[in-house]
Parts: C-alpha cells; structure tokens; sequence
C-alpha cells in the first residue's frame, strides 16, 4: 500500500539486482566517488567510464588534480561537454587542499560549500563514503519519487523540487534501521540510483520487476507514462558563426577560449560573423598572416542544451605559418570542442591539411 517506506523493500533489491561492477562502487573514497559523481551530470555511464579512467591514470588523488594547468585538465575533460563541470572540477580539488588540508569534508553540509557540489552530489558523496543519513535527489531519482508518490508538475520547478526533496528526506533509513544494517545507507542511496536508471526508466518503466511496486501511486492508477510531467518544450533559437581553418606547414592557427561561455577553456578555431565572410583578409592582417588560398565547405550544426549552432567552416592555407601555431600532429593534446575536432578529424584523414 502507498505511504509504506521504501527502504525495506530497495535496499534488498539494490543488493541482489543493482548495479555492482562500476568502479567507482568498489571504492569509499571520496575523491573518487566525487569524479564520478560529477562525471555523471547529465552524461551516460558508458561515457562516463572512458574519461573516468583516463582522470584516474593522469591524476590518481586529488593533489595531482589541483596541481595540473587548468589547460591540462580541460584538455581531458573535452569531449564530456557542459565545461562548467570541468572548469568547476579543478577549482575545488584547489579549494581542498588549500582549505581542507587535502582531505575531502565528510558530511553533506560542508561538501555543497565547495564549487561545483550541488545538494544532492553532496549527499551522495557523503552517503557513500561516510554513511551520512542525508538523501539525495538527481534527475533518475525525482523520476521515482514523482511516480511513487505521484506528483505532478516540472520537476526542475523550484515548488516541485521542494515537494520531492520532503518525501526524499522522510524516506531516509531511520537510525534504528541503521543501527542494525551500518551499511543499508549505502545500498539505499545507490538502490535509488540504480532504480532510476534501469527500471524506473522516462520511457517503457519495468513495473513488473521493481520492488516498489506495491506502493507506487502512479502503478496503482496507471499513470506511469504521464508522470513525471513532461516538460513543456521550446523550440532552440539558432546561431551560426564561421570558423576559420588556418593552416601552413604543418602547422594550425587555434584560440584559447575565454574561461567562461560556450566551450570554457577549450582550443578552438578562430571565428568570425556570417556578414563579416567579405573581410576575411582585415582578420588575416590582423593577426599577422596572409592568405594563399580559401575555400568554404558545407555547414554543419551543432545542438548544445539552449540552442543549436550552425558553423560554415571556411579553409585558409596561409603563405607562412607562425610559430605560436599549433603542430598539426601533436593536435590531440589539446582540449577541442567536439564539432571543431570533428572538423579537423575530416579533413587530416583526407589529408587535406597535413602535419
């Protein structure tokens, strides 16, 4: 029946039928449940294991981290998008060892003052690391909770949120419960995690499988494809821009990007308005080249979260590299954005620029 707690009948589940292989559940360290954590922000676990694996090999503890150039971690981090995530990254692994004393803090409370921990990424690191009783609530989560108590409205809607955050905060295993199973925190954290994102699922949920069946409103009225309640969504507002592929002997003209906006701290190729194509000549002069040939090739769009991206890439051989150009063949040691490296993958392979 609805209003029975859900922890009796998760945290069994979560032990016989959860997930158990992923490496960052085989560790109760915090630095590295926190690389996942962020990690998994709006990015698939598949994904996720890739660049998880590759921070570990390049920065196995957080001194390591907070110690590399911000263009290093960046570089890394390129490719796993939403680039606040890794901007944020190693500005708290600086923030720990400079206020924490190399040690991550090990409750909720402290953990959401360091940049880039939001509350329920606090709640998760010190759950699984320290066995704090706090909840969580991210995106898989809200998606249970709205089914099973059946509440309806955005769940991004600050009065949505605060109704899920009551009932995640009411379901916590009670001390009691606690006490005789020290590490039922743990499992019941994860159990919700785990419900989310292979049973309670936005689409086709496993009802016939999930253990909180018996108290699921949304189940019992048959509401399951209703709830959460859809997003109203908008139509994405389109940009375009034209970057500029400018290459001499073996060598490519790329830009930092500023810290913040799109692609924060990333390489990438210089760029120039639609209405600015006719003085592609005033850029070349004023950044010290010239021009030999160009050639525009075929548009291609980039969707990001808020809006799409259409970019014209237009190809320039340059009479004379410089030598702050980057080498064509040390290329991947830099942090692209996705469509630029997509770009500048095309046209290597057709050997169209050449290191």
């Amino acid at each position: 029946m609805q209003g029975m707690k859900i922890a009796p009948s998760l945290i069994p589940w979560q032990r016989q039928h959860g997930r158990h292989g992923l490496p960052w559940q085989t560790t109760r360290d915090p630095y590295r449940v926190w690389l996942s954590e962020i990690m998994l922000q709006q990015t698939q676990v598949t994904t996720v294991l890739r660049y998880y694996a590759k921070f570990l090999e390049n920065y196995p503890d957080v001194a390591a981290l907070a110690q590399a150039s911000s263009q290093e971690v960046m570089s890394l981090w390129a490719g796993l998008g939403y680039y606040a995530r890794g901007r944020n990254l190693h500005a708290c692994a600086q923030k720990v060892m400079t206020e924490w004393r190399g040690q991550f803090p090990n409750n909720a409370a402290d953990l959401v003052t360091l940049p880039g921990i939001g509350p329920s990424t606090a709640a998760a690191i010190a759950s699984f690391c320290f066995a704090e009783r706090v909840s969580i609530l991210d995106g898989n989560v809200k998606r249970v909770f709205a089914r099973y108590f059946a509440i309806e409205g955005d769940t991004d809607r600050r009065q949505i949120q605060s109704q899920l955050w009551d009932k995640a905060n009411a379901e916590i295993p009670s001390k009691a419960y606690l006490t005789k199973d020290p590490q039922a925190m743990t499992a019941y954290t994860q159990g919700l995690m785990d419900l989310g994102a292979t049973l309670c699922t936005r689409n086709k949920p496993r009802c016939d499988l999930c253990p909180l069946q018996a108290g699921c409103v949304a189940y019992a009225q048959g509401r399951t494809s209703e709830l959460p309640t859809p997003k109203t969504r908008r139509a994405l507002p389109e940009k375009s821009t034209c970057m500029l592929i400018v290459y001499s002997e073996g060598r490519l003209l790329l830009e930092r990007r500023p810290e913040t906006g799109i692609w924060g701290g990333l390489w990438s190729l210089p760029e120039i308005e639609n209405n600015q194509r006719e003085d592609i000549e005033g850029h070349s002069h004023s950044n010290g080249y010239s021009i030999t040939r160009q050639l525009t090739m075929a548009s291609i769009q980039h969707v990001f979260t808020h809006f799409k991206l259409h970019i014209t890439p237009i190809l320039i051989q340059a009479k004379k590299s410089h030598s702050d150009w980057i080498n064509i063949a040390s290329i991947e040691h830099y942090g692209l954005p996705t469509p630029v490296k997509k770009i500048l993958a095309g046209l290597i392979d057709q050997a169209v620029i050449t290191s």
